[in-house]
């Protein structure tokens, strides 16, 4: 990889401002390879070099992906007059490196939320052109019926003229309330609720279970994240060319 500076490789990792890092070098408090460095515009390879801050070694990450369970009362965005953000969920160093949410769920929808600061596939992921799914639990008011899901497979024209395109509906229980995976295959305002309030259903809990061939991690407690996996991150590449 090609050598970057100091400053800007130790302030990637969101733990210190470039003007924190200078101080730091300037103690004797950054080893590269072992040596202390001399500057902080010091030249090194993020990848091939050893750097450590206060004896930790630092892990490099070109761009930063997050898995968050998105708990209800949170908007998904950075910033909102209106209340908390997701943003509000991560710590610290995480805020200062500029991630922002890769679609939206709603304020009251629970579930897999990704967050990054690479914008080219973020794009990629959301782009219609590239059908990632999207999978959603959802609970509603109603028996849903396989009549429904035919409506669903075929495509609907709702009542404000809203287009939607095919999408899958899987009845998982049916009862007065009735259970159901819903598959969009596009992402537009309040999909999932809108098509299921345009069949007489409405929706009492959606949760994002899945997006294209990444599940929501069961381990994360709600308002809980954790780093994207080189796996995972291939993976997402993968599906979105």
């Amino acid at each position: 990889m090609e050598k970057q500076r100091l400053d800007k490789i130790i302030a990637s990792t969101g733990k210190w401002s470039r003007r924190e890092v200078k101080a730091l070098v300037r103690q004797g408090r950054v080893l590269v390879d072992g040596v202390p460095a001399r500057s902080a515009e010091d030249k090194a390879d993020p990848l091939a070099s050893e750097i450590t801050v206060n004896g930790e070694l630092l892990t490099y990450r070109k761009y930063t992906w997050v898995m968050l369970n998105k708990p209800a009362g949170y908007l998904s965005a950075t910033e909102d007059g209106r209340g908390p953000t997701v943003l509000d969920l991560l710590p610290p160093e995480l805020k200062k490196q500029g991630l922002f949410p890769v679609g939206r769920l709603d304020k009251d929808t629970e579930g897999l939320l990704l967050l990054t600061n690479e914008g080219g596939l973020a794009h990629d992921l959301l782009s219609p052109r590239h059908h990632v799914e999207k999978v959603y639990y959802t609970r509603v008011a109603g028996r849903l019926t396989e009549e429904d899901c035919r409506a669903f497979a075929a495509g609907m024209t709702l009542d404000d003229g809203l287009v939607c395109q095919s999408a899958g509906l899987e009845i998982l229980s049916v009862g007065e309330e009735s259970e159901a995976h819903v598959t969009l295959r596009e992402g537009k305002f309040h999909q999932v609720k809108r098509m299921l309030a345009f069949r007489g259903k409405p929706v009492l809990y959606l949760e994002r279970v899945r997006m294209g061939n990444l599940p929501l991690d069961l381990s994360l407690s709600r308002g809980e994240h954790r780093f994207l996996t080189p796996e995972e991150l291939e993976g997402l590449r993968h599906i979105s060319h």
